[in-house]
């Protein structure tokens, strides 16, 4: 893994930032990228990386995100979030919209941004970080769920379109992690958020980063092509069991 690079969206928290972490430990010089760049900074100071602001939903951010970015082996494509749990029949346009644009075209951009370089080191890999919203439909959740398997079927589209070049890809689909995630969903709503993890034990952003940094450090002619993770407690999306 020793000087090999690592590029890392939404880095600024969460999984992104714990991947960074990972990635740097294990030799990469990693660049990381977010809209809030005074965290993002404090971060590649921590890691020896590079602090580069992004915002996945600007085609111009995007383009000089990767101008800015000499080469690439590794893409972890993590931006992304969900807003709001509701129905069809009340949803609200601005919160579907800022999720397909952050999970899908937020995703496209990076990647087809990045994809020369990753092809030019002879040895690329792209993760992309989906959910286990992408396999399966929940009550409420018909905007993040939607965007999330259109996410998730770019990049298993992607794994064919390549087939034959030197680039590796990945999916991890988490279950429930506790982050920032559940706070973004609900608009800051902290004491709402902290409900979704009452009564289990869940994931944390370390638990996902160990996993991508096993998938980076495996040879070349090793590819993990789907990795869907979860909480003991959690059987699916809607269905824990939890201790209350």
């Amino acid at each position: 893994m020793t000087s090999r690079i690592a590029v890392v969206t939404g880095a600024s928290s969460g999984i992104g930032a714990a991947t960074a972490r990972t990635l740097a430990a294990q030799g990469c010089h990693v660049y990381v990228g977010a809209r809030r760049l005074d965290r993002l900074k404090d971060l590649a100071d921590e890691i020896g990386g590079t602090a580069l602001e992004l915002d996945v939903t600007s085609d111009e951010s995007v383009t000089r995100f990767a101008d800015a970015i000499e080469a690439a082996d590794v893409l972890v494509n993590n931006a992304g979030g969900a807003k709001g749990m509701s129905t069809v029949a009340d949803a609200d346009l601005d919160d579907w919209r800022w999720m397909w644009e952050t999970n899908v075209l937020g995703t496209l951009r990076v990647t087809k941004a990045l994809l020369p370089k990753l092809i030019a080191s002879g040895d690329g890999l792209i993760v992309t970080i989906t959910s286990v919203a992408a396999f399966h439909a929940y009550d409420n959740g018909s905007g993040y769920t939607s965007a999330k398997h259109a996410q998730a079927v770019l990049h298993r589209t992607l794994r064919g379109e390549l087939l034959g070049q030197p680039v590796r890809l990945t999916e991890i689909a988490p279950g429930a992690v506790e982050t920032e995630f559940s706070l973004v969903r609900f608009d800051g709503d902290a004491e709402r958020a902290a409900k979704v993890y009452d009564g289990i034990d869940p994931l944390v952003a370390a638990d996902i980063a160990e996993i991508v940094g096993f998938v980076a450090s495996r040879p070349p002619h090793v590819n993990l092509d789907q990795i869907i993770v979860k909480p003991r407690d959690q059987a699916d999306p809607g269905r824990f069991a939890r201790r209350v």
